[in-house]
């Protein structure tokens, strides 16, 4: 096991605030949490992590931030380098995997996708407290990477709901929902195992899991 490396929480930002729906409850707590290690979130896809998070960074600005992502495939329509996603060539990406440059990566397709340690260094060096917005096999990788990070799984209240929620998106063809729901129930039975994660929250109620996103992230180191 390698020695534990202490790091304030750093957060990883995908989308516009203003494309998060807003909620009615309010925090008083203006000021940085005291627990400043990096905050890992993760889900299924389509659960709602990002909206939690998003209203975190709302209701606190220049507090959080959402740890940006190295990746080898070429920038969509409007996403910007350093930005988006740090856009690297396949080369670049494998010899940061080499020097061991990062706390995890995947690959998907084509394409590999992976978060550097300089990432998370250089935002806590700023202040920030990251948050990382990881799939259930980059959990795994930075539970073994001697980061001391806290741990959050978001989980729907059921299959079913998140099948809904998937369909209502409109984007998503049948065999993507199926790949979807297919790695969902994957991760909700990983979330299971003992001591992976610090807390589970089922997103339910937007308002009430927001409430009890904020209070983990604010709660005194344990």
């Amino acid at each position: 096991m390698p020695p534990r490396l202490q790091l304030p929480a750093i957060s990883f930002y995908r989308r516009p605030i203003s494309q998060f729906p807003r909620v009615k409850y309010i925090s008083t707590m203006a000021t940085p949490p005291p627990d400043r290690r990096p905050i890992v979130v993760s889900g299924p896809s389509g659960v709602g992590k990002g909206t939690l998070y998003g209203l975190l960074f709302e209701r606190h600005p220049d507090t959080f931030c959402l740890s940006v992502s190295h990746t080898t495939r070429d920038p969509r329509p409007g996403e910007e380098h350093a930005v988006h996603y740090h856009f690297v060539k396949m080369e670049d990406f494998e010899d940061l995997i080499a020097k061991d440059g990062f706390v995890e990566h995947a690959k998907y397709g084509r394409n590999r996708y992976g978060t550097s340690k300089m990432t998370i260094e250089e935002q806590t060096k700023k202040g920030k407290v990251v948050l990382l917005d990881i799939e259930m096999e980059g959990v795994k990788q930075i539970k073994n990477s001697g980061i001391d990070a806290r741990y959050i799984f978001v989980s729907p209240p059921s299959i079913e709901t998140l099948e809904q929620r998937l369909r209502g998106r409109g984007t998503e063809t049948e065999q993507s929902i199926q790949e979807r729901l297919g790695q969902a129930q994957k991760e909700l039975d990983f979330s299971k195992t003992p001591g992976v994660h610090d807390i589970i929250i089922v997103n339910d109620d937007l308002e009430a899991s927001y409430k009890k996103f904020e209070e983990f992230v604010y709660s005194p180191p344990q």
